[in-house]
């Protein structure tokens, strides 16, 4: 009989690059696709789940850190990136500490968009100062922009929740089997 493939430390090293190249090949693929800005950075996050579910959180952060690291220097679309590393790569990883923590759902979606807002609006100073983009030029008729687009994107993050849970269901019950009956 078979070790289980993952006890094994050249497997996890594996898995874990596996997923890192995915990851930078997303972060990649931003600058060749205009819609990639948010959603390559948040596919790329997604696999993070991969190594969360397999591994565990340490595996994780240290595919997110290679994955940051890689496409800072390599991707051509530094907004992705800032987007990547300040909350849609790392929050795979939170999300499974603060669901297996925290018991009422209320507060774990307080803490969610705590998050998420603090990462926002730290994304939109850094990548304004980095861009030098000067503040008068973010209202239209009177309104400030990014509040409106802050707003939206609490959607979309509840959104992007809710496609992460989805995606771990999915892996859990339909795809972990499939791929890991070959090793067995």
């Amino acid at each position: 009989m078979k070790k289980d493939p993952l006890s094994r430390p050249a497997f996890r090293v594996a898995l874990s690059g596996i997923v890192a190249a995915l990851g930078v090949a997303l972060m990649l693929l931003t600058s060749l696709i205009p819609f990639g800005t948010y959603a390559f950075p948040c596919a790329a996050g997604a696999l993070l789940v991969i190594i969360v579910i397999e591994l565990n959180a340490k595996w994780a952060l240290g595919v997110y850190a290679a994955v940051s690291l890689l496409s800072f220097f390599l991707a051509g679309d530094k907004e992705a990136v800032v987007y990547y590393i300040l909350l849609l790569g790392y929050y795979p990883m939170l999300k499974n500490l603060i669901e297996s923590k925290v018991r009422t759902k209320p507060l774990r979606l307080l803490f969610k968009f705590a998050v998420f807002n603090a990462a926002a609006v730290g994304a939109f100073y850094i990548t304004t100062l980095l861009l030098a983009v000067p503040a008068e030029e973010f209202s239209l008729f009177g309104v400030y922009v990014p509040l409106v687009f802050l707003a939206a994107g609490n959607l979309v993050f509840l959104l992007y929740d809710l496609a992460l849970t989805s995606f771990v269901v999915l892996y859990v019950r339909k795809i972990r089997g499939k791929v890991f009956s070959v090793f067995k």
